[in-house]
């Protein structure tokens, strides 16, 4: 008989137990509330902790947790069904081989009551997954922001680490896996509390999105041969590639999934014969992932147009959610745009709207083309106003046109890279630069940035170069916060070595309306 089985019925037998002295010694009335009886198990992650909980009352129940009994963190509030029924959810937050202390509160029958202290400890980590992850803060008085960084990183060694959450200390408080062989990437939280991943084997030829809990269990998955056969049902014949880069999912339960696929080209000018050239889909799942609407890049943009080569021809690595006409922004690293789709919340043509960037639909103030962003990752909607909006990429900087001649980056003139904000006009068709931080390096790939609070702009690069952390061909990347204010000044840092960090952001914790602090 293994450990965690032992330990289940050794969990099972104590609450049944505790469900038996609840229904003889406690009783909920108007008056009184029982405390629920509860107790605390293992998870396949060694940082995660079930919580077991027997309530006499239907209410809601969350969880505090901490090193010690003044806790610091909380789970979100968890339906309870009452009658003693034994009902458990997951506490996730914790560093490795570490001590916590928790408590519930109870919310029913107008009442709320706290339970009593319990502790659970961690496991270690597993071997291969210890990443270094180290912080600085340059100006001491500061305080970084609120909540957890997101981890989506790069298994290319020494680390086998692809996803994890770490606290604003450096600390790994959560993590997930794939089996051996599977790259897990990106990992995104959904409203839920689940989280949602591309996973990819291609030695096996395996590719499927996959929704988890927090503890590592499978919840549902697609494979993406099970999606072409579905998209027969809606007049789509296609051979699917793989699922790459993105997931959204949107505010209505949908989710937008971003593949790929090829098609023969033949004679395409300066590829003589046959190239099969690999271009990117769309397609929209409803909330039971049954494909309802399907976009190509082959059925609206020129394949002719490549600006790094083929067959790569698109790459795109971003979707965005526009609320305010329901449709979506498509990343397009390739070609250096971030395009506007006729979406309309599943009933569009799909037409593209407009494209952004050199070459595209939109005039730049002051008319330089070196202030374009060229092989862009994780372009974010910060805020909208009408016709206008603000919008945040890393601006990796591949080929970057330096004048009006069309003289390229990368010869007598370095890349580099800028953490970028534009101002951007749709009805003008005008765009600015609004705000940018030159952090000095070239990073060819990844990246992600976002904006904290209104004053701090949180960015990711990828693999920078000239490294700041060690030597260019091996991982490395690193976070800054920097002030807003045109000062540039970084208040906080991570520098990530062992791995590297395709995005890593700040969200407010593991669970839904939480936000947790430092």
């Amino acid at each position: 008989m293994n450990k965690t089985y032992r330990l289940q019925i050794l969990h099972s037998a104590l609450l049944l137990t505790l469900s038996v002295m609840t229904l003889a010694c406690g009783t909920v009335s108007n008056q009184t509330l029982a405390l629920p009886a509860t107790t605390i198990g293992p998870t396949p992650n060694p940082l995660v902790a079930r919580y077991f909980v027997a309530s006499a009352c239907a209410g809601e129940i969350m969880v505090e947790f901490g090193p010690d009994t003044s806790y610091g963190r909380s789970t979100s509030w968890q339906p309870i069904s009452g009658s003693h029924r034994t009902e458990s959810f997951l506490v996730a937050g914790m560093k490795a081989s570490t001590t916590y202390h928790m408590r519930p509160t109870l919310r029913c029958f107008g009442q709320t009551r706290i339970g009593n202290d319990q502790t659970f400890t961690t496991g270690p980590l597993p071997p291969g997954i210890a990443v270094g992850l180290t912080v600085t803060r340059p100006v001491q008085s500061s305080v970084p922001q609120e909540g957890v960084e997101l981890l989506s990183l790069a298994d290319i060694g020494p680390s086998t680490l692809q996803a994890g959450v770490a606290d604003l200390d450096g600390n790994l408080i959560w993590f997930y896996q794939g089996a051996a062989g599977e790259v897990v990437l990106p990992i995104k939280p959904l409203s839920n509390g689940h989280m949602i991943a591309d996973v990819s084997n291609n030695a096996a030829g395996v590719s499927v999105l996959r929704e988890i809990d927090l503890a590592g269990h499978v919840i549902r998955e697609l494979s993406i041969s099970a999606l072409a056969q579905s998209l027969v049902a809606i007049g789509r014949s296609v051979t699917l590639y793989q699922f790459h880069h993105d997931i959204l999912a949107l505010p209505n339960g949908h989710f937008i999934v971003l593949a790929n696929m090829k098609i023969p080209y033949q004679d395409l000018p300066g590829y003589p014969g046959t190239t099969d050239v690999l271009g990117d889909v769309l397609i929209d799942l409803d909330p039971n992932w049954t494909p309802v609407w399907f976009w190509s890049t082959f059925e609206h943009l020129d394949v002719n147009r490549h600006l790094q080569g083929l067959p790569d021809w698109t790459h795109s690595n971003a979707i965005l959610y526009s609320p305010d006409d329901g449709n979506l922004l498509l990343s397009i690293r390739h070609e250096s745009w971030l395009i506007k789709i006729d979406y309309q919340d599943g009933k569009g043509t799909g037409d593209i709207l407009w494209r952004l960037g050199e070459g595209g639909d939109f005039t730049l103030a002051g008319g330089d083309p070196s202030q374009w962003f060229y092989g862009q990752h994780y372009p974010n909607i910060l805020s909208t106003n009408g016709s206008r909006a603000s919008i945040a990429f890393i601006d990796n900087g591949n080929f970057r046109i330096l004048d009006s001649g069309g003289t390229r980056c990368g010869g007598t003139t370095p890349c580099y890279t800028r953490a970028v904000i534009f101002d951007v006009d749709e009805g003008t068709r005008s765009a600015a630069v609004a705000w940018q931080n030159l952090p000095g390096v070239y990073t060819y790939w990844g990246g992600s940035i976002d904006v904290i609070d209104g004053n701090y702009v949180e960015f990711d690069l990828t693999a920078p170069y000239p490294s700041p952390v060690s030597p260019f061909f091996l991982p490395k990347s690193r976070v800054q916060e920097v002030m807003q204010d045109g000062s540039g000044t970084v208040i906080w840092q991570l520098d990530i070595n062992g791995a590297n960090g395709y995005r890593a952001y700040r969200i407010p914790s593991l669970y839904p309306d939480v936000t947790w602090t430092q």
